[in-house]
């Protein structure tokens, strides 16, 4: 998988530029169109811009055309999907990238401890997670009481919500029909928001 580098401000102006005409017009701007937006006094220096851009992923440009801009990666807040984990029975758990989530409306400034992971079960219906939500969790091992967390239970990881009370702590399903899990665990990480797709 491809690893983008981290753009300067001015790269991620123009790059904003160029995806938002394409998004809007279904064409990519022209050199001098750019150079036209931003005040630039040179079309070399545009050439500059989208080089940079075409090494780190962004872009890749097509010589000798008019309009030769095309893009590979968009600018935004991207987040790794890591798998699945069980809102039900836990499930064994491992960390492998299966996808990337495009987040373009969050954060300018991603957080690199925060990574997503599909619900699968019924365990938090009644927290209203379903079976194929995505659940996005932070990187962190403590939580605060009622909070959903991610917990590793030897090599098996679950959602659940965190209960503890006089020097008993315990996970506790969303679903009258799953039993509170009473076994040694670890928190891998907070629930912070839960997406689904329709």
């Amino acid at each position: 998988m491809e690893i983008i580098q981290d753009l300067t401000k001015k790269q991620k102006n123009v790059l904003g530029f160029i995806q938002n005409k394409i998004s809007r017009g279904g064409i990519a701007p022209t050199i001098r169109e750019i150079a036209k937006h931003f005040g630039f006094s040179s079309t070399g220096t545009v050439r500059d811009y989208l080089s940079a851009l075409s090494r780190k992923g962004y872009l890749s440009i097509a010589p000798r055309k008019s309009r030769h801009i095309e893009l590979k990666r968009r600018l935004g807040f991207r987040l790794p999907i890591l798998g699945n984990v069980m809102a039900g029975v836990p499930n064994l758990a491992f960390e492998q990238v299966d996808d990337f989530l495009d987040l373009d409306d969050l954060s300018s400034k991603p957080d690199k401890e925060i990574f997503v992971l599909n619900i699968k079960g019924d365990s938090l219906i009644d927290a209203g997670i379903l079976d194929g939500d995505l659940a996005l969790v932070k990187k962190q091992s403590f939580a605060q009481n009622g909070d959903l967390v991610v917990a590793l239970l030897e090599n098996e990881a679950t959602v659940k919500r965190l209960r503890y009370k006089d020097k008993k702590i315990w996970l506790e399903p969303a679903n009258k029909n799953y039993s509170p899990i009473h076994k040694e665990f670890t928190i891998i990480g907070r629930v912070i928001a839960v997406l689904r797709k329709f």
